[in-house]
């Protein structure tokens, strides 16, 4: 039984299992990247919940998160609304997440991290996903300053009461894991980066949850019908092959507060 901050397997069963605060770049990333997790944890009623940070709470992709986090069992969509990258059409009037100021964007996701005050942060890791996206890297980044500020009083005080999270996971591919998914985002033209297989410090095999993930990836309707977007390449797959793909999430835990009763001395 692993402790209580750690994402937990598909046979645990606990009274304790932690609660987790998704935080991702754009509507789908959180079903793609993490879905059988949140699923799993969500019907173990674990508290489950999941920050989008760009495109706009009117957006046409609001109602599609809406049901792909139904699906999940993560409660309504949080969305911060900033501009994504590659899409002027997802937030008209807001800036992009990479144009706002770095302050800003942690200062907003301290208040989400203390409002839910979850066990688990779990978010993009620093390569931006196998594709690199740019709102995947800035998430990255604002998540894990947003994950350390949350536990300390005189950072953002008008965010709330402070929160530390025990953990952060990083969503990730392990060049060893990528398999099949790599020729087919290679054939759309699409870059493909992954961690060395050390990164990976966390793989868990999610096939009793892949109903409700796949169910949550298809609610992203407008993803499902272009043809480079990763649901689209998904949804023509053979049934076999797309199952193989979305049946293991790998993450890279990283630790976000001192550690537990650890005094650490530097030396030469």
């Amino acid at each position: 039984m692993p402790d209580s901050d750690e994402l937990i397997p598909e046979t645990a069963a606990s009274s304790t299992i932690p609660s987790l605060l998704g935080v991702f770049g754009h509507p789908d990333d959180e079903s793609l990247l993490a879905g059988g997790v949140l699923a799993q944890h969500a019907a173990a009623h674990a508290r489950t919940a999941v920050v989008t940070m760009t495109w706009a709470p009117d957006s046409p992709r609001a109602p599609e998160l809406a049901d792909a986090l139904r699906a999940l069992g993560a409660g309504p969509p949080r969305m911060l609304g900033y501009g994504d990258a590659r899409n002027p059409q997802a937030a008209p009037g807001r800036p992009r997440l990479v144009d706002a100021p770095l302050h800003e964007v942690v200062a907003a996701l301290v208040q989400q991290i203390r409002s839910f005050r979850p066990d688990i942060v779990v978010t993009h890791d620093a390569l931006g996903q196998l594709t690199g996206h740019p709102d995947h890297r800035h998430t990255h980044q604002a998540a894990l300053l947003a994950a350390q500020d949350a536990g300390l009083p005189h950072l953002h005080p008008e965010a709330g009461e402070p929160w530390q999270p025990r953990a952060l996971y990083c969503a990730t591919h392990s060049a060893s894991g990528v398999g099949e998914l790599g020729p087919l985002l290679e054939a759309v033209g699409k870059p493909v980066l992954a961690v060395p297989d050390s990164y990976a410090t966390t793989t868990i095999d999610v096939t009793l949850w892949l109903e409700q993930k796949w169910a949550a990836i298809l609610a992203h309707r407008g993803e499902v019908a272009r043809e480079r977007a990763l649901p689209g390449i998904l949804a023509r797959l053979p049934e076999e092959t797309r199952r193989k793909i979305i049946a293991t999430e790998f993450f890279t835990r990283l630790t976000t507060g001192p550690l537990p009763s650890a005094r650490h001395r530097l030396t030469a």
